[in-house]
């Protein structure tokens, strides 16, 4: 059964509209963060309907800022989460007016003899993906103001989605072997990297040179015939093995540690794995072995491959598998509690 996955958006009543975030969700409701209001003065949407980005940077001091208004205005969409033990932004079942999937999208555009100059390049994009790949025409999605029909042809943006894990490590190879090519993807270099280096460590506790140095493990940012497009990879149903309440997490307090990746499988999804192991606390040591680290700020995903060395500040947590009480500890980048603070960086 298709059910809410990663980077679908959804559409109350009021007409906010909420991306998603991961597969793991409560019986009566769906985690997401909310990404536009309705708004005479927005510039996504139509004359018929028009709309404004309330989260217009992913960090968490403007998600909490979308907090604080969910907070004053609809606090129906806060929910403490007994599992997590956080407060996070999720949509009641009983509000969802609308559930976007983007393969779903995909498809109609696809059948469509009607599309605009930006839906025309999209199309060309996602055909050149499936041809470099081999990954089939199924697997793709369109997320972002383009899966919800509120994009502008002048100025949004690609994102893509992939289904599937092994399709989307296809999709990474694949792409990172166009960079050796004369490739159509496009990767910022000279002043535009520097740029974005540059904003990077003004939004991010990093220099801008580690953001640079991060752009170079980015495979899935660049540009498309002069439009900036992104890969987001998503997994199935069948591919999830969690179920929301089978683990309950206990934050404990703020860490920095140094560790080695044992296995990279996941860290191209949301949120990203690394199964780390040799782990040493850079302060305040504790005694205890640390699993994974697991992010939550997309920037930080596809960032090590396996026996390269991270450092790494985020929230320590004991997670607790209800069915066999077994426990293990991780380190989550991108919660609340860490305010912007957290990060994970290669460690040469």
């Amino acid at each position: 059964m298709r059910g809410f996955r990663d980077r679908d958006f959804i559409q109350t009543h009021e007409g906010f509209l909420f991306c998603v975030v991961g597969n793991v969700h409560p019986s009566d409701r769906i985690i997401s963060y909310i990404k536009y209001l309705p708004s005479d003065s927005g510039v996504w949407g139509n004359k018929k309907k028009q709309f404004k980005r309330i989260l217009k940077n992913y960090t968490i001091s403007n998600l909490l800022e979308t907090f604080e208004y969910l907070e004053k205005n609809h606090p129906q969409y806060l929910f403490k989460s007994p599992v997590d033990n956080i407060t996070v932004t999720a949509v009641p079942c009983e509000c969802i007016k609308q559930h976007f999937k983007p393969e779903k999208k995909l498809v109609e555009l696809r059948k469509s003899d009607c599309l605009d100059f930006l839906q025309k390049k999209l199309m060309r994009f996602a055909c050149y993906l499936q041809k470099i790949s081999g990954v089939k025409e199924t697997a793709f999605g369109i997320t972002g103001s383009l899966l919800l029909g509120i994009h502008q042809p002048s100025f949004s943006d690609l994102d893509v989605i992939v289904c599937g894990v092994e399709n989307s490590w296809k999709i990474k190879q694949a792409l990172i072997n166009q960079q050796r090519t004369e490739s159509p993807v496009k990767r910022l270099k000279g002043k535009a990297l520097d740029d974005w280096g540059l904003k990077k460590s003004q939004q991010y506790p990093m220099s801008k040179r580690d953001a640079i140095n991060l752009y170079t493990r980015k495979w899935n940012l660049g540009y498309f015939e002069d439009r900036w497009v992104s890969i987001h990879p998503v997994k199935t149903e069948k591919e999830i093995r969690e179920e929301y309440g089978e683990k309950i997490y206990e934050p404990i307090r703020q860490v920095t540690i140094q560790a080695v990746v044992s296995d990279s499988i996941d860290s191209l999804f949301l949120p990203a794995v690394y199964k780390v192991k040799d782990v040493t606390f850079l302060e305040n040591e504790v005694a205890i072995d640390i699993s994974e680290v697991v992010s939550y700020e997309g920037l930080y995903s596809s960032l090590a491959e396996n026996d390269e060395t991270i450092q790494v500040k985020g929230k320590l947590e004991k997670v607790t598998q209800k069915q066999t009480n077994h426990d293990y500890y991780r380190v989550v980048v991108g919660s609340s509690d860490g305010k912007g603070t957290e990060y994970i960086k290669n460690v040469e």
